[in-house]
């Protein structure tokens, strides 16, 4: 019996991951992160514990590519559940990162509109549903969300959050 390389093994893996999906029509509800993957450090927070969140914000989305509210400010080291509506009748998304992220992400999202990804910082929402993101704000200063859609992003779909230093 010949092994097989353990690249392709891991390759296989990733290619497997229930963590990645797609912008379709047919939405698939944002998925619980799994506790037992390591959350990583970004320079805007860390994915936050279901039973450890501080308070909840609602922000709603529009097919008029606007964000209520989309200004937010938030205390350093606060968890936070951002209950995430989509009151349009198309998807949109709600994506946490530094204006350079974004950009950088909104810039693949034109080239490739149909771009699978999912992480613990970002919620896809079916026109009349809801979504959420539990962040735990852990660094101070300001950051952004977005909808990074094609099209979305450059129709001003934005907003910024505000981070208090203790």
């Amino acid at each position: 019996m010949k092994r097989l390389p353990l690249l392709v093994l891991t390759l296989s893996g990733l290619l497997a991951s229930p963590l990645i999906h797609a912008h379709g029509e047919e939405h698939m509800k944002h998925q619980a992160m799994d506790m037992s993957m390591p959350m990583e450090q970004m320079p805007w927070g860390i994915a936050g514990e279901a039973g450890k969140v501080d308070r909840s914000i609602d922000i709603r989305m529009s097919d008029q590519m606007r964000f209520t509210p989309d200004r937010l400010q938030v205390r350093q080291g606060e968890s936070i559940r951002l209950v995430i509506h989509n009151d349009g009748q198309t998807q949109h998304e709600f994506v946490l990162g530094t204006r350079a992220d974004l950009d950088k992400h909104a810039e693949m999202m034109a080239r490739f509109p149909g771009m699978e990804h999912d992480e613990p910082y970002m919620a896809h929402v079916a026109p009349g549903q809801t979504g959420e993101i539990i962040w735990t704000f852990n660094r101070a200063g300001e950051f952004d969300f977005a909808c990074l859609i094609a099209g979305h992003y450059q129709a001003g779909m934005t907003g910024s959050i505000e981070v208090l230093a203790k």
